[in-house]
């Protein structure tokens, strides 16, 4: 079966059961409760949907829904997928291609990250105004899917530039502090050397993590506007004298779980679609 084939199953299945939506927000690591401000919400498991991957990682539900928020009809990814998990690049950014598939006009990327940036701080929110990809591979590596984009797509926009300014607002407005800088992906499932750390720095890094960058990528080659917002769960290592836990992710997660919902609702208000 062919990937196009693949992706088409999947959708129809999705839009059978849970209907199209505008826009869809990928929930990171501590990050999946805000699926509970979904109204008329319904949910698929990934386990059900054809062709999708299933989520491995804690935190991670594992499940779609589709609901109605501030006006907007929304689809949540609870849970994601990664290169550390054993899956294809494909196999990973086939919910994008999905969702591309199901009018989603809109792609908001959350995700849990390490501080590179020594001004940071754990608790922070993030922005992600641009990406470094270091893990080996680029999902669009292959045959090219003509149906979504181009061969040589652009990636000098990948997160759209109206977006941002719109969560920069919505970060003032709700008297948060909101970061802004770029994420490096690795590819895990180790975390990040002290060696490497200081190579994403020089290299202008400011948060380091293992996703979003292959599903930004496979998003604006299918014409999606892209928004990333990072939490800084912790310091990357060694900045300072103490080991890294996915532990300490979730519990800094949980912390500032208000303080993100805040930041999402604002953005679902008053995005223009």
């Amino acid at each position: 079966m062919t990937e196009i084939l693949r992706i088409r199953e999947a959708a129809d299945y999705v839009r059978q059961h849970l209907g199209t939506a505008d826009i869809c927000i990928v929930l990171g690591s501590g990050l999946g409760d805000y699926d509970e401000a979904l109204t008329n919400v319904r949910a698929l498991s990934y386990s059900d949907i054809p062709h999708f991957p299933v989520s491995t990682v804690p935190g991670h539900a594992g499940k779609l829904l589709c609901g109605d928020l501030h006006g907007k009809r929304v689809m949540m990814m609870s849970g994601r997928f990664h290169v550390y998990e054993g899956h294809d690049l494909r196999d990973i950014t086939r919910p994008t291609r999905v969702m591309a598939l199901l009018g989603v006009k809109v792609l908001i990327l959350t995700n849990a990250a390490g501080a590179v940036n020594t001004g940071f701080y754990p608790g922070d929110l993030m922005l992600i105004s641009d990406h470094i990809n270091l893990c080996g591979k680029n999902p669009l590596t292959g045959p090219n899917l003509d149906e979504f984009g181009p061969r040589f797509p652009d990636m000098s926009n990948v997160y759209d530039k109206e977006l941002r300014n719109l969560a920069q607002r919505v970060a003032a407005k709700e008297n948060i502090l909101l970061r802004e800088g770029v994420y490096t992906m690795f590819a895990g499932p180790c975390y990040e050397t002290p060696a490497e750390v200081r190579m994403a720095r020089i290299l202008g890094g400011d948060a380091v993590g293992m996703s979003t960058v292959p599903e930004a990528t496979v998003a604006v080659h299918s014409g999606m506007k892209v928004l990333g917002i990072s939490c800084m769960t912790n310091m990357a290592a060694g900045i300072l004298d103490q080991p890294l836990s996915h532990e300490e992710v979730m519990e800094t997660g949980a912390r500032v779980r208000d303080k993100f919902r805040k930041m999402l609702d604002g953005i679902v208000t008053d995005l223009t679609l």
